[in-house]
């Protein structure tokens, strides 16, 4: 654990991300951080477990202490603790999980918080007190499962809640978390026990992501099988997590003002999970448009170039863009198509992707370049596609908007609102909305465009004056440093 250093203007908290990771929550965190010189910050870095974590990223000068805080305890002989202790912990842990209750979390905080000298966590775990409270649970929720795999899932879920509690806790004037989830927690006790201000900026909905990832597991034990429903006549372990992460979102949500998303649709997602609406606000990513204003047009209009910018994962979906470019392909065999983004992340499914390419014989207008320095390619794109089964705001509709680059794109996160606008006088579109998974619409999309150099153009234009207009980079972190003077001041 690296931890120390005077009291920091911020603390951010982030979970399985900075400074561990390059890219997406990480290199805004980054960006953030470096243009706020003049804010001293603390970073509360949340792992899965106790073993070293290389950083990836260097944290800039201003980042004057990290505590590295794992989720997963270190195996060690539990030390004895009294009955008198373990019993209320025991019965507030279960509690607060099963109800989410601010109440029961502040309890809990308190608890814990008030010892001269806390337990760790594998103490609590082990104390045949939180044994009997489990088993009692246990009968009243999931009578019919296995108590084998019930017991350790709890273990995991409250594991990582009591290493959010009782680790070591960050000094600062203000804590900012950037997801609801452990992280939301620590910002829940930081708030509680120092009485300083806390909020949180969700980039994705942490809790709506957990269901779908809790849905789609196939590491869960004794599941009902019911598809992909939230709402189910059987309860099963899949239940369990979804509804400790409710309650975990909960008790962020209940801490923190304001509560802020990158865009509109989130902020009624947010409140429609229980955030107060008085709280919510919205604060989008921005983007030096200066970067690309000196670009020259270096296109091909006798063979014109689409791009997927992005990660060759399953969640960007780079099977549908390849299915895509076939259908194109049989229409237009003048267009290229490249995907820019590294392939080492999931060998097997890139693997997958590039035998797709083979197969429906692209392999003389398709290419993987790997991770590129994009303004070495801007200048030379038509058209962006993306094609991923979740985003929040995507970085790569900016950053082409910026070189006037149209984009087609499925209708996640806020794709829709970047290309068409926000409503009211922001009508024009920069590019074309598609279903998910839809190879069919995509191609159409990207014919569309291909075929219409005015309109590529127009659209090209439209999306160039929304990211100046909407998303510039200095406004939003202006927007911040505004954000952290007045809760530090409070």
């Amino acid at each position: 654990m690296r931890t120390g250093g005077p009291e920091a203007d911020v603390c951010l908290i982030v979970e399985g991300a900075y400074p561990y990771v390059i890219g997406g929550v990480s290199g805004w965190l980054q960006d953030l951080i470096a243009h706020l010189p003049d804010v001293t910050f603390a970073i509360a870095a949340i792992k899965p477990g106790a073993e070293d974590a290389p950083f990836r990223l260097t944290p800039p000068p201003n980042v004057i202490a990290v505590t590295e805080i794992g989720l997963a305890p270190e195996p060690c002989m539990p030390r004895p603790i009294a009955d008198a202790v373990a019993i209320p912990i025991a019965d507030a842990l279960v509690a607060f999980v099963a109800t989410g209750d601010a109440d029961r979390l502040g309890r809990l905080i308190d608890l814990i918080g008030g010892m001269t000298h806390p337990p760790a966590t594998g103490d609590i775990l082990s104390h045949p007190a939180v044994f009997a409270r489990l088993r009692r649970h246990y009968q009243a929720m999931l009578p019919k499962a296995s108590f084998h795999h019930y017991f350790w899932a709890m273990r995991v879920l409250l594991g990582g809640l009591l290493a959010v509690l009782t680790a070591p806790l960050p000094r600062a004037r203000a804590y900012h978390t950037i997801s609801t989830g452990f992280a939301g927690l620590l910002a829940a006790r930081a708030a509680r026990q120092t009485g300083r201000p806390a909020f949180v900026t969700e980039h994705g909905i942490y809790l709506l992501e957990r269901q779908i990832e809790v849905m789609m597991a196939d590491w869960i034990g004794d599941q009902v099988d019911t598809g992909l429903e939230l709402e189910r006549s059987v309860r099963d372990l899949r239940d369990l997590w979804v509804r400790a992460f409710s309650s975990y979102a909960t008790a962020c949500y209940e801490a923190c003002d304001p509560i802020i998303a990158l865009y509109g649709e989130n902020t009624q997602v947010q409140r429609r999970l229980g955030a107060a609406p008085g709280r919510v606000r919205v604060i989008p990513n921005g983007i030096d448009s200066s970067r690309f204003a000196a670009m020259a047009d270096a296109r091909d209009p006798a063979h014109p170039l689409v791009v997927l910018l992005g990660r060759v994962v399953p969640i960007k979906d780079i099977k549908t863009f390849i299915r895509a470019a076939a259908i194109v392909h049989a229409d237009r065999p003048d267009i290229r198509f490249a995907v820019l983004g590294p392939a080492d992340e999931d060998p097997e499914y890139a693997g997958e992707c590039i035998r797709l390419v083979d197969d429906l014989g692209l392999g003389a207008v398709f290419d993987f370049a790997g991770r590129v320095r994009i303004e070495d390619w801007m200048a030379r794109i038509d058209l962006l596609v993306l094609t991923s089964l979740s985003e929040a705001q995507p970085l790569v509709i900016l950053e082409g908007g910026a070189c006037g680059i149209p984009v087609v794109a499925p209708d996640v996160g806020s794709c829709r609102e970047m290309i068409e606008g926000r409503g009211g006088d922001d009508t024009g579109h920069g590019g074309i909305v598609t279903p998910l998974v839809n190879p069919a619409a995509t191609a159409a999309g990207i014919l569309a465009i291909a075929a219409d150099p005015e309109r590529r153009a127009a659209m090209g234009e439209t999306m160039r004056e929304r990211v100046r207009r909407d998303y510039d980079h200095g406004t939003i972190i202006g927007a911040y440093r505004d954000l952290y003077r007045s809760l530090v001041a409070r």
